[in-house]
């Protein structure tokens, strides 16, 4: 069973940078999209940044202009890089992978943005 792990997660003030990764166990074939969510307490999780077809990019508009995502397919890596974080980007952060056919989650690693 392929998992994927997430790490570069902590405590970070505002303004301040982080940077996320994530790495499956084993070879992921035929990726088509990678993508990374969120969810803070009491939310529902929500898209925070994507690429499709390892080009195309989409960021949710609340980190727009502040976050990076980059994926490399054939290492099944996906990193995501956040400066000027905020209060609100507080939440636990998970890597999604999806090749035809199956779906590919982390479990997730906190995310906490506090002066």
């Amino acid at each position: 069973q392929v998992q994927l792990v997430e790490s570069g997660g902590g405590l970070a003030q505002p303004g301040r940078s982080l940077r996320l990764s994530c790495a499956a166990s084993a070879r992921i074939l035929s990726i088509v999209y990678m993508g990374w969510y969120r969810q803070a307490p009491g939310k529902q999780r929500e898209l925070v940044a994507s690429i499709r077809s390892g080009a195309e990019t989409n960021y949710a508009d609340s980190v727009k202009g502040r976050f990076t995502i980059s994926g490399d397919n054939a290492k099944n890596t996906i990193d995501l890089q956040m400066n000027s974080l905020k209060p609100e980007d507080t939440a636990v952060y998970y890597c999604m992978q999806r090749s035809i056919g199956n779906i590919y989650w982390g479990r997730g690693t906190q995310v906490t943005v506090s002066s």
